[in-house]
This record gives structure tokens, C-alpha cells and sequence, in this order.
């Protein structure tokens, strides 16, 4: 990708799995580095490792959970990004050697490694970064003559607004109606006509951004236990009403079950608007239009999200996160930029640092327990 001119994450991802190799290239990156599994997807086999002396634990950590996951341990060591953003662009391509991009989506908000809410266009780019972003994805499409509809999805900097390519999903994704919103077109037919050997019925220039959209996963699960997975019955199901500017995409309706042995999203909300804060207005009001009596739903909490006045300020992912470690004791000194403690919330762990030189009073939460939204993990004594 690299060769394409596709930025890729300072990193290795050669073939040597030694570890005592693997851990001379991490100190070459510097401190802290994500270990990553190269078949790995969904957060699994993935471990931020923040200083040298965690390095082996965490590797071996990230290959157990590889092996069993994917039947693979091989790892790569990438630099770590402390404020990621994850951006997916949308491309595609003919066999006349024609390619487009549609523009990007924000996946960020995230629970359990897992979309939850997604956006179109990403809020907080200027034209110059978008179009950067678009040219990344088609060269990355170019560089395997790739045919067809694609996702090129790229960990984006939020401190640099520098950004790095993750991977590439040769499909639709689950959330691609946002897109079709945005640009008002038909993204399957494209792909038929192109799986046809058409040409692109559209040039670079005729693909415009048109308002702003959002996609809401309603899955069956229980927030408040860690969303864990619902089964039951649906005795109950009133959705809201269908619109050019509202879709529900479900495949579930009144007395149907939800079964243990199936993905616990029932359905997909969908809204368009013309900006994002009139957008933002309509996912919630379009979420308080569900009726669904049987079983436990994350609406409440879609809506508490969507509602969240950080979120209404573009500032991604205010959402709840699990403690992956404590890295301090009670009263221990701290210096300013120091980090405390690692928390996953998004599709990457996130530090949590000392904002000041102090020292701490009591350590409220310990590792594998959730964190609220403004939760407090750690007291200071002043």
C-alpha cells in the first residue's frame, strides 16, 4: 500500500515472529505500540502495550486470544495512536479501470469493538482532508485492481489529523445506507451493474455530498450488563414510519424470537437531514418512535448517546468503556502527562492521563470493570 501512496501506520508487519525480534522492533517504534493479530478483527488479538517491561505479557496475551479466535498468532507491532478516529471510505471500481470515491463515514462510536452509531458525512473535515482521504482510498482500490463496491477504513489522528490505512472490507458494509443518503444513489445497483461489466455510471465529479445522515444499530442486549445479549420474544414491535428521509432496514416484526444462535441486531435506523444538528434532532426523535415490548433493546441508550451534548459538539465516542488496567497506586506521585489507567471505549484502548502533577488519593474501579459516561476512576488528594 505504501508503494500506492496509501499511508500505513509506522509499524512491522514482516514475517519474523521471534519474540525477542518482535520486541527490538517495538523499541525501534517507540513507547507506547499496539500489538496486533494480522487475521484479527473486532478487537480480538489486539493490546496496546504502553511500556518495554509489559511487552511479553501483552504479546502473548493478544497471540492466545489469536489462536483461539483465528487459528493464527502471527502478529504486527504498529505505532500506537492515542485520539484515534475510525474513517471508512467508500469506493468503487469497474473493469474499464474506472474508480470513484463516495465520500467517508465516522464509525467511531463503538461498544465492544462493535459500530453502533455511524455518520456521513465525517464532521470536523475540511475539503482538503476529504478529498486526501478519498484519493488514499482509490489508490488503495487501484494498487489490487480492485472491482466492485469497497470499504477502505483508515485509523485517523485526531491530534494531527493525520491518518493510516487499516484494512480494506471487499463488500458493502452494515452501514452503507448513510452513504447512499449523503449521495443519493443506489449503491447495490451499482454493484450489479458493475458485477455485469458495465462502466461507472458516475465520474469523480458527479459524486456530491448532500446533507448529513446517521445509522443507528438497534440490537437486543442490556446496557446496564455489559450489552449482553438478548433472547425472547418480541411481543410487540411499532417502528418509525418510512420516509424519503427515514429507513428502517429489519428483518424481525411482532411475535417473532430472537434467538441465542444469531447476531442480536434486529434492525437499522437510518435518517437524513440537511445538516448534522438537524439530523442529530431527527435520529432521536425517530429512536423515541420505537415501541418494542418483549425484551430489552439498547434504544434507551442509543437515544441517552445521541443526546449527549459532547456528541452534539462532533466530539466522538461519550459513551461507557470497561478498565483494561490501573497503572498507579494509591498514593502514588503523578506527573503531568503521566498515564493512569487504559480504558477501552472505541476500536482501540484509550489512555488516561494525569492532567497535572499530584498525588492519588483512591483507585475507585479495577480492571474488567465497566466505567459510566463521566464515571470517576481514580481521587486525587488536593
Amino acid at each position: 500500500m505504501s508503494e500506492a501512496n496509501v499511508p500505513i501506520i509506522p509499524g512491522y508487519h514482516g514475517e519474523n515472529q521471534d519474540e525477542n525480534f518482535l520486541f527490538d522492533e517495538a523499541k525501534k517504534l517507540g513507547f507506547p505500540i499496539m500489538i496486533k493479530a494480522v487475521r484479527g478483527g473486532g478487537g480480538k488479538g489486539m493490546r496496546v502495550c504502553l511500556t518495554e517491561e509489559d511487552f511479553f505479557d501483552r504479546l502473548n496475551s493478544a497471540k492466545t486470544e489469536a489462536l483461539k479466535s483465528f487459528n493464527d498468532d502471527k502478529m504486527l507491532i504498529e505505532k500506537y495512536v492515542e485520539r484515534p478516529r475510525h474513517i471508512e471510505v467508500q469506493v468503487f471500481g469497474d473493469e474499464h479501470g474506472n474508480y470513484i470515491y463516495l465520500f467517508e463515514r465516522d464509525c467511531s462510536v463503538q461498544r465492544r469493538h462493535q459500530k453502533i452509531i455511524e455518520e456521513a458525512p465525517a464532521p470536523g473535515l475540511n475539503d482538503e482532508l476529504r478529498k486526501k482521504l478519498g484519493t488514499a482510498a482509490v489508490n488503495a482500490a487501484k494498487a489490487v485492481n480492485y472491482v466492485g463496491a469497497g470499504t477502505v477504513e483508515f485509523v485517523f489522528d485526531s491530534l494531527t489529523n493525520e491518518f493510516y490505512f487499516m484494512e480494506m472490507n471487499t463488500r458493502l458494509q452494515v452501514e452503507h445506507p448513510i452513504t447512499e443518503m449523503i449521495t443519493k444513489t443506489d449503491l447495490v445497483e451499482m454493484q450489479f451493474n458493475v458485477a455485469n461489466g458495465e462502466k461507472l455510471s458516475l465520474s469523480q465529479n458527479d459524486v456530491q455530498i448532500n446533507g448529513h445522515s446517521f445509522e443507528a444499530r438497534i440490537y437486543a442486549e442490556d446496557p446496564s450488563n455489559d450489552f449482553l445479549p438478548i433472547s425472547g420474544k418480541i411481543n410487540y414491535l411499532s417502528e418509525p414510519e418510512v420516509c424519503d428521509d427515514v429507513r428502517v432496514e429489519t428483518g424481525v416484526r411482532s411475535g417473532d424470537e430472537v434467538s441465542v444462535y444469531y447476531d442480536p441486531m434486529i434492525a437499522k435506523l437510518v435518517v437524513w437531514s440537511k445538516d448534522r444538528e438537524k439530523a442529530l434532532k431527527k435520529l432521536i426523535k425517530e429512536l423515541s418512535n420505537y415501541k418494542i415490548t418483549g425484551l430489552t433493546t439498547n434504544i434507551p441508550f442509543l437515544m441517552q448517546l445521541a443526546s449527549h451534548k459532547k456528541f452534539g459538539e462532533d466530539i466522538v465516542s461519550p459513551m461507557p468503556g470497561v478498565v483494561e488496567k490501573i497503572l498507579v497506586q494509591e498514593g502514588q506521585s503523578v506527573k503531568k502527562g503521566e498515564t493512569l489507567a487504559v480504558i477501552i471505549a472505541m476500536k482501540m484502548e484509550y489512555l488516561i492521563k494525569s492532567n497535572k502533577d499530584q498525588v492519588v488519593d483512591k483507585i475507585l474501579l479495577k480492571a474488567g470493570e465497566n466505567v459510566a459516561k463521566g464515571g470517576k476512576l481514580i481521587t486525587f488528594i488536593n
